[in-house]
């Protein structure tokens, strides 16, 4: 079963959407703010997290800064009542894999948790472990993306988008193309994601000035070397 922790201070929503999971046949725990739940992920394992944004003691953004450096490979999405545009852009640079605002219809949730599963399980990355790109070392299957002085230990979304750069160097790639296949969809959010990864993987290569990803303004990408 798949196991859901909830992060939600409102009794009557958190309880509605853990027997409605259940129903779904998932294994659900649910928890009032955020240090309960850090506390919880200290005794359980999960799959993935359903965060409230705003909550008592430690909100949903203070939650989801601490998770990604505690769990970096545990997927998460932001369940919210705001809307606004700068509460959307900061959910995905912290790391968030979707974003549903209230009210919405539980089988959304449903749909979109077993989406994020779907994209954060893909087959192993590929057959070739090792790929040299300029002065840096980077194996998918183990995540890392080194140099002689310092490694890197990627998430599985930044492994699998730079697997893909690097298979297709030097090629025009289309944005439907990358959000299709490691993304499952190519709307607004996902779009955004992207963008933020993309932005991530740039940092982590700037050590290099011979590695690039040029953005081709309404089409996509170009990942080049040398």
């Amino acid at each position: 079963m798949i196991r859901v922790l909830i992060v939600e201070d409102d009794l009557d929503l958190g309880n509605l959407l853990k027997q409605y999971l259940e129903v779904k046949n998932f294994s659900v725990h649910r928890v009032f703010d955020g240090v309960e739940a850090r506390e919880e992920l200290q005794i359980n394992p999960y799959d993935i997290l359903v965060l409230d944004i705003m909550m008592p003691r430690e909100d949903g953004f203070e939650l989801a800064e601490k998770i990604k450096k505690l769990y970096p490979n545990l997927p998460f999405l932001f369940v919210t009542a705001r809307k606004m545009k700068e509460d959307i852009l900061k959910g995905l640079k912290l790391g968030a894999d979707d974003y549903i605002t209230k009210p919405f219809d539980a089988d959304e949730l449903v749909l979109r948790i077993q989406n994020i599963l779907k994209r954060n399980n893909l087959p192993e990355t590929s057959e070739i472990e090792t790929f040299h790109i300029g002065n840096f070392v980077f194996k998918p299957k183990n995540l890392t993306l080194a140099t002689q002085h310092s490694s890197k230990t990627l998430t599985l979304k930044e492994a699998q988008l730079l697997h893909y750069l690097v298979l297709n160097q030097d090629q025009l790639i289309k944005r439907e193309e990358v959000l299709n296949l490691l993304w499952k969809e190519a709307d607004f959010f996902s779009g955004r994601s992207l963008d933020v990864f993309i932005s991530r993987l740039r940092k982590y290569l700037s050590e290099d000035p011979s590695i690039g990803i040029e953005s081709i303004r309404g089409i996509g990408f170009r990942f080049f070397t040398g």
